[in-house]
């Protein structure tokens, strides 16, 4: 299992899968290419063309080859490549009109790009435990939590790593906050999260706290849906909900920074684990491996802010992700705004659900984080296409 690096990646918005991964794929090959490259074509095919549009993919993909030489862009949405439904075709060709050079890459989620065989992992394995189960005996073993497993594997280094992650994520919060006007890409959706925090002011105590990381979650993930800069936690179309629990905590609560940071290791970890063994892409297993794991890296994060025991926190995480089972990714015209920002707010809330009701319990429980990844693998291999970031079932159909 890779680093955390590879999870909490820093970029701009709307779509780790459709926005950053094709334009890492197009600076690379427009890196490799640059001495001959007289003309570029890209072929998009499945979601990734359904929906690149909506998600600015044709625009994310030109700006890194039309630096080099004009470039085009070809949408095949009823073409599924075999290994990925987000797929994409890259060809270079010469002053004399022939093709030199193409590369066949698929955009897998949280920004990642593979080639057909590969394996997800973009980084070494540092990781030699890679279910929670086993890393939850671990920590039982030796006394330790997971954030600490996180350090051991890691090194100290990551911390530098995650205090820019959190100093990012910070900064999403706090320019989505005082942001207002309507956001990019026609469907006149305003932004609420202003609205939210000014009016959570104006209630008691307890439904401040709720109107607040509601707010918070809105102010992040409109920041995304304006293309701004945030952190894949563990993707843009989730980017909201971690940052919403964590703020929030910290600015209530007096949670200090280290021990922020740790919390995003062990919400890290949880996140890791999906990615591993199941998917956080939407085109593949729909809504569940983006909100539902966020949900779940956010339980554990605030479980662990708050006390909780090893198992504790692995009850607060595999709730945030049973919740979730079977969520659609169904955007309105293929952006991330409806209702995806709206499902970013509701998401942090049950997150620090899920970490009260775990608290009440001694942390055991009938099916474990390990299972609820397995069946949400499965579940999302069974959900029609048509409800996987294609704009056309659900929600994306609503005229």
């Amino acid at each position: 299992m890779e680093s955390l690096r590879q999870l909490y990646k820093i970029g701009h918005g709307p779509s780790s899968s459709h926005t950053m991964g094709p334009q890492k794929a197009a600076r690379l090959f427009a890196g490799r290419t640059s001495e001959r490259a007289a003309r570029y074509e890209v072929t998009l095919y499945g979601a990734l063309a359904a929906t690149g549009r909506g998600h600015l993919t044709d625009q994310a993909i030109l700006a890194e080859l039309t630096a080099v030489a004009p470039a085009e862009i070809v949408w095949k949405p009823e073409t599924v490549l075999a290994f990925h439904t987000n797929g994409m075709t890259f060809r270079a060709f010469d002053a004399s009109g022939a093709e030199f050079d193409n590369w066949t890459v698929y955009s897998v989620g949280g920004g990642d790009i593979v080639e057909e065989g590969q394996g997800r992992n973009a980084g070494p394995d540092i990781y030699p435990l890679t279910k929670i189960s086993d890393i939850l005996r671990h920590c039982e073993q030796t006394g330790k939590t997971y954030w600490e497993y996180v350090n051991d594997c890691e090194g100290e280094e990551i911390w530098d790593y995650l205090a820019e992650v959190w100093k990012v994520m910070k900064a999403a919060v706090e320019r989505g906050i005082e942001a207002e006007g309507v956001l990019p890409g026609g469907l006149g959706v305003r932004r609420k999260a202003v609205s939210y925090y000014v009016h959570a002011e104006g209630y008691s105590k307890s439904l401040k706290s709720r109107g607040l990381v509601y707010a918070y979650a809105l102010a992040v993930s409109e920041e995304n849906a304006s293309g701004g800069l945030i952190v894949t936690a563990p993707t843009c179309g989730s980017c909201g909900i971690v940052p919403a629990v964590l703020y929030h905590l910290h600015t209530s609560k007096g949670f200090s920074e280290k021990r922020i940071l740790r919390a995003l290791a062990t919400a890290g970890l949880f996140g890791n684990v999906v990615k591993q063994n199941a998917s956080i892409s939407g085109a593949e297993v729909g809504c569940q491996g983006e909100v539902g794991v966020a949900c779940a890296m956010a339980a554990a994060a605030a479980s662990q802010l708050f006390g909780g025991t090893p198992a504790q926190i692995e009850y607060s995480a595999e709730m945030g992700l049973e919740h979730h089972l079977g969520l659609t990714c169904d955007p309105v015209c293929g952006l991330v705004q409806i209702p995806c920002i709206e499902r970013n707010a509701y998401a942090a809330a049950r997150a620090l659900d899920a970490n009260l009701y775990a608290a009440f319990s001694d942390g055991k429980h009938s099916v474990d984080f390990d299972r609820i990844v397995e069946v949400m693998k499965q579940t999302g291999h069974d959900i029609p296409s048509l409800y996987k970031e294609t704009a056309l079932g659900g929600l994306a159909v609503i005229k």
